[in-house]
């Protein structure tokens, strides 16, 4: 019998009916993307009405006012004559110093304790999972709390400061160290610095290129700390290698000169690493496990040491476990962050509070802790999806 195409007859027009599976899929999505719309459309609607009816107003123009604040806590100037959009710049970069230094010093941690939990030491892993289960099972605000009251009741006061080193000063407004002066040479070694963690990443992949090429392990660790440590020297030595720094000295109840870690900046970090720890250990410890006993045996009958077989072997495997939910704990980190305007560390969400007290622009206020949130979030998660596929699998 000859097809409906072989002969050119051609063949009957799909009938759009209810019946249809399709035709129901496509009327249910416009059905809830109508509704989504209209809802966003009232609310929209609903609050400008609202707000044009108090009198309230709204836009971001506030931004370019001037903020009339000091904030005690701040990698860049700022002065009361600053613009609130300088003050939201503030609390973005020291919500970054935070989110940043902690989730690079949470998974340092977190590692340790993970492979520790494992240990054929029985006192060594009784500790590590001591550590676990106490940490997580305590809120982090209390954790906060604890740390604070830790370091500004506890410590002495700047009179009776802790020295342990000259120059070094420790009292309950914080740890004052020396810090480089304002001289070409120093900005010469900070360069040099980045610059070395540059050349340790390609340096890493070329070293694992060459042992899947080869077989043969390359001193990776003792190359990066040449690049990450002599660099800056090298950097320091062509800047004309000045010895002269920025001592802090006792004037009056305070010290002046030197770096300062804030009591509030030192209990916030304290207690996003020590807690976060605690969650990345177990992500580590499981994803160590999911390695089959398998690879463990062959290289141990290789003569393989326990530190290179998980070096070489099981960490590199356990890897593609461990990411995914790695990727969670540091957003949670970054969002947990939140917490820091109840010790007074003036984050985004404390300087956006108050922003939006003194302006009345409450949503706009909101929202712009949500993009800022959002944004950092989004970017760990493209980072972490693309470092994920980057260490996939690859079927031949």
């Amino acid at each position: 019998m000859a097809s409906a195409h072989g002969t050119g007859i051609k063949p009957p027009a799909r009938r759009l009916t209810w019946n249809d599976p399709t035709v129901r899929a496509v009327v249910y999505q416009v059905i809830a993307l109508g509704l989504v719309a209209f809802g966003v459309w009232y609310l929209v609607s609903n609050t400008l009405h609202n707000l044009e009816t108090r009198k309230i107003a709204s836009g971001f123009d506030f931004l370019t006012r001037e903020a009339g604040f000091a904030i005690g806590e701040s990698p860049i100037y700022f002065g009361p004559e600053n613009t609130y959009a300088r003050a939201i710049l503030v609390g973005i970069l020291n919500t970054l110093r935070v989110a940043v230094v902690g989730i690079i010093l949470a998974t340092l941690l977190g590692t340790i304790i993970g492979i520790a939990r494992l240990s054929k030491n029985w006192l060594l892993a009784k500790i590590a999972s001591l550590y676990v289960e106490v940490m997580r099972n305590i809120p982090l605000l209390l954790h906060l709390f604890f740390w604070y009251a830790l370091i500004t009741e506890i410590m002495p006061g700047p009179r009776d400061a802790l020295n342990p080193m000259p120059g070094v000063f420790i009292s309950n407004r914080g740890i004052k160290v020396p810090s480089p002066t304002d001289h070409f040479a120093f900005d010469l070694a900070a360069g040099g610095f980045l610059l070395g963690l540059i050349l340790s990443v390609v340096v890493a992949q070329w070293a694992k290129k060459r042992q899947e090429r080869t077989g043969l392990t390359f001193p990776l660790m003792w190359s990066s700390l040449g690049l990450i440590l002599g660099l800056p020297l090298l950097g320091w030595l062509i800047g004309g290698a000045p010895t002269q720094l920025d001592v802090p000295v006792l004037r009056g109840f305070n010290f002046q000169g030197g770096a300062t870690l804030t009591p509030e900046y030192a209990a916030l970090l304290a207690g996003l690493v020590i807690y976060t720890a605690g969650f990345i250990a177990e992500v580590v410890r499981s994803g160590i496990l999911a390695v089959s006993h398998g690879q463990w045996e062959a290289a141990s009958a290789l003569g393989f040491t326990r530190g290179r077989l998980l070096q070489l072997i099981v960490l590199p495997q356990a890897l593609r476990v461990i990411i995914p939910p790695m990727t969670s704990q540091y957003l949670n980190l970054t969002k947990n962050s939140s917490l820091a305007i109840a010790i007074g560390y003036p984050d985004i969400v404390s300087i956006a509070n108050t922003t939006l007290n003194q302006t009345g622009q409450a949503i706009e206020g909101i929202l712009v802790i949500m993009g800022v949130y959002l944004s950092i979030s989004l970017s760990i998660s493209l980072f972490m999806n693309w470092y994920n596929k980057h260490i996939a699998l690859v079927e031949r």
